[in-house]
This record gives C-alpha cells, sequence and structure tokens, in this order.
C-alpha cells in the first residue's frame, strides 16, 4: 500500500527553512575566483641551475664594475680592470698572468654586450644543461671558454717569431664559451628550428651554426678592426667540435687494427686446432671447469 504524504502549506515550508539546522551550502565546495584555472611559473624549468649560475656570475661581475667606474671615473677603472683580468696577449705569455683565459670570461663592455651574451646562453645552454646535468656542463663552459682564450693568446703572439712585440689588446666577454655551446647544440640537436628574429624564417641548428662559423672564418680574413674577436669565437667552437668528436678520431685505424687482430688469434686458433685434432683427450683429473 502507499502512504500519502501530508502537503505543507507556504508557512509551514518557509518555517522549516528558517529553523532547519545550519549546513555548508553547496557553494562551500566551489573555487572563490572565476575564470580560467591559475597557471604557476615554475623558475626551475625556465632556467637550469648551471645557466642561472653563471648569468648571475657574469651580472653581478658586471654591477661591481659599474660601481667602481661611477666612483672613481669610468676611463681608468676600465682600463685597469680589463687590463688586469681582461684577455691580453703581452700579460699572459710575458707576464705570466695564468687568470686571465679565465677571468676574462666574465667581463662585458656594456649592458647590450652582456644581455646579447647571456640571452644566447640562456637560450643555447639550457637544454645542453638538462641533457649533460649541471657539472658537465660547466666543465664543457669552462673547456670552450678557456680553450678560446689560449687559442686567441697563441695567434695574436704568432708575431713574435718575427721579431714583433705581442698584442696588448684585451679580449673580454663569454662569447668564445658560448660559441662552443652553439656548436655543441648543432652536433647534439641539429635539426632543431631556430627563428632568425625578426625576419619570419626558422632555420635548422646544423646550418645556422655553419653559417655562423662562415661569417666569423671570413671576418678574420677582413682587415676591418670592428672590435670583435672572431679567433676567439672560432677557438670556442673549435675547441668544442674536438672535445665532442674525440671519440671519433682514427675511426678506421682503429677498426683495421681491431680486425687485423682478430684474424692473427684465429689464425693461431686454427693452426693450434690442426696441431692437436690427433691427439687423444685429456685425463678427466686433470679437466679444468
Amino acid at each position: 500500500m502507499f502512504q500519502k504524504r501530508p502537503v505543507l502549506s507556504v508557512h509551514d515550508f518557509l518555517t522549516s527553512l528558517l529553523t532547519a539546522p545550519t549546513r555548508s551550502p553547496y557553494t562551500a565546495f566551489m573555487g572563490t575566483r572565476f575564470g580560467a584555472p591559475r597557471i604557476r611559473f615554475d623558475w626551475r624549468s625556465f632556467i637550469t641551475p648551471a645557466v642561472k649560475i653563471l648569468v648571475l656570475t657574469c651580472a653581478g661581475v658586471f654591477l661591481l664594475q659599474t660601481l667602481l667606474e661611477i666612483f672613481f671615473g669610468p676611463v681608468a677603472v676600465y682600463r685597469q680592470i680589463t687590463m688586469r683580468f681582461g684577455l691580453v696577449p703581452s700579460g699572459v705569455v710575458p707576464g705570466l698572468r695564468i687568470w686571465q683565459p679565465v677571468t676574462y670570461l666574465f667581463l662585458h663592455h656594456d649592458i647590450w654586450h652582456l644581455l646579447i651574451n647571456m640571452l644566447m646562453l640562456w637560450m643555447f645552454g639550457r637544454e645542453l644543461e638538462m641533457v649533460w646535468g649541471k657539472n658537465r656542463f660547466i666543465n664543457y663552459f669552462f673547456l670552450c671558454g678557456i680553450g678560446a682564450g689560449l687559442i686567441t693568446v697563441l695567434v695574436k703572439c704568432l708575431p713574435m717569431f718575427w721579431g714583433h712585440p705581442p698584442s696588448d689588446i684585451p679580449t673580454i666577454g663569454a662569447s668564445g664559451a658560448i660559441f662552443g655551446i652553439l656548436i655543441a647544440n648543432a652536433i647534439l640537436f641539429p635539426d632543431r628550428q631556430i627563428w632568425l628574429f625578426p625576419l619570419p624564417i626558422m632555420i635548422p641548428m646544423r646550418p645556422f651554426v655553419a653559417v655562423m662559423a662562415a661569417i666569423e672564418f671570413f671576418a678574420t680574413l677582413s682587415s676591418s678592426a670592428d672590435g670583435v674577436s672572431h679567433f676567439c669565437h672560432l677557438g670556442g667552437m673549435l675547441v668544442g667540435w674536438l672535445y665532442l668528436r674525440r671519440g671519433s678520431f682514427l675511426f678506421r685505424v682503429r677498426n683495421e687494427m681491431a680486425d687485423w687482430r682478430y684474424e692473427r688469434n684465429r689464425k693461431k686458433f686454427e693452426v693450434f686446432m690442426k696441431k692437436n685434432k690427433d691427439a687423444p683427450p685429456s685425463d678427466p683429473d686433470h679437466w679444468v671447469n
């Protein structure tokens, strides 16, 4: 049987609502803000640890350099800093200032020089560090930077063999190490697309780096003084290429040597088997497991 429910009047219904126990409304489980979901920006994926350390170090050195120029005069301070801590060929070879192939990496001429280098370091060094890790990336950075500095010193000191004094023009900036990072990207990520800003053109990494290397090479042959150390750029690329391709040198010679050893051992084994094919088996007591 069905039980008929009593019909409530409007007065009874309103009274029950007012006297009902307090409960959480259905809107308590809803968000307090309207619109698209919030997206948090993660700095760890934006800039990797080693790149962050290098950027902060270069920026800190540039800030210190700027403060010294403000308090003590820009011309005198800039010359003292670049001559002592920049890469000066005459200071490294005759002067034995062995710290200069390292310290010149963290000095920059002006704010635009710093921004361009740090932008390239972030653009092309971030993915490289994600593949290699922090320690290997930092080691590679200093390897290319120091190697580029030593090649620059060697080239600038060649006139000494003809009786001319070595160059005393300082080289500063992290461009040598950054060009080493470029060649590493060309080897590891050859098909990565590069946007040639501001042109609407995309180009793969390998031809992009090849064009950059060609520009630097022909710039070294030019007699115009543009204030850029193209030898340092090419030196960083050369050191990076030699480091990354060191396992492929003399590859054919090593394969031929391995084949020759294999054939020699095979012939020795065949001679041994021919000599001992009619010999009786050894005593079980002399078997070796």
